[in-house]
């Protein structure tokens, strides 16, 4: 048994409404914290409304959606994790950010049987695990968005992370979430962005170059190739903000010009045009 009962996610954003949800949803009891009490709140309306959307789908029951908010507290109060068994960082993909972020969590988090896990997409754990006083309770615990529907979950522990840590949570991940899991060196992008990433920026440059369009690059994965969605739009979907910094972990960790972010997607990213949750990226999300 994993004995992980509470969870505390940091970070209120898409990835930690979705990480919030599926936990809940497992019938955890879950503390959602953000830097405001708004951006909390915020989030967990952004939960209520997956739910809404899950029920109508009939992926859950009528009632459910009411049973599972119940189990969620939101805050602004990093204190309020203290007691939580297992906390999944899913801050902004700023390794400062989150080291800081670390540090804070190991001086509240006191008991010596609870996890501090990162949802990072490209950073070393080790990094992260250095940043407290217990690098043997620090694991990468990487879920894919969108988090209710995707079954993955990269783990990923350290050099310092004990096998009682990974086992852990790879029986919460499986038995508790359902989730399917693969176990990856502490490199950064772990497996599935390691692969993904320069396939993303190779999409990028063949638009900077005016090899074709943005709609016929994804047309040709996706009628050609068979993907589910075009490389673009999946850009999109994941934030250019976040593939950008991605890209700049994998390229300071290698050096292979491959991981480098185009010039193109630097200056969307500087520009704001960040994708999906701006409402324009290399394609628009604008409402008509």
């Amino acid at each position: 048994m994993t004995s992980i009962k509470h969870v505390g996610v940091v970070g209120a954003g898409q990835m930690g409404r979705g990480i919030t949800e599926v936990c809940a949803r497992a019938g955890l009891h879950v503390t959602l914290c953000d830097v405001t009490e708004d951006r909390a709140r915020a989030g967990l309306a952004g939960v209520a409304d997956s739910l809404l959307k899950a029920e109508k789908r009939g992926t859950i029951a009528p009632g459910d959606r009411a049973h599972v908010l119940a189990g969620i507290s939101v805050t602004a109060d990093l204190s309020r994790l203290a007691g939580a068994d297992l906390v999944v960082e899913a801050a902004v993909e700023n390794e400062q950010a989150k080291t800081a972020l670390f540090r804070q969590l190991d001086e509240i988090v006191t008991d010596p049987a609870a996890i501090l896990a990162s949802n990072t997409s490209s950073i070393p754990i080790a990094r992260l695990a250095a940043a407290t006083g217990r690098p043997e309770a620090v694991v990468g615990l990487h879920f894919f968005n969108p988090v209710p529907l995707m079954p993955l979950i990269e783990v990923i522990p350290s050099l310092q992370t004990s096998k009682a840590t990974e086992q852990r949570v790879r029986a919460f991940a499986g038995e508790v979430l359902g989730k399917k899991t693969i176990v990856t060196q502490d490199r950064a992008g772990f497996v599935v962005n390691s692969l993904l990433i320069p396939y993303l920026l190779a999409a990028v440059r063949m638009v900077s170059s005016g090899t074709a369009t943005a709609e016929d690059i994804d047309t040709g994965m996706t009628a050609g190739c068979a993907h589910p969605m075009g490389p673009l739009r999946l850009a999109d979907l994941i934030g250019l903000d976040t593939v950008a910094a991605i890209g700049e972990a994998l390229y300071e960790e290698y050096r292979e010009p491959l991981y480098a972010p185009p010039p193109l997607l630097r200056r969307m990213v500087e520009s704001g045009l960040l994708g999906r949750k701006s409402g324009q990226g290399f394609f628009s999300y604008q409402a008509a």
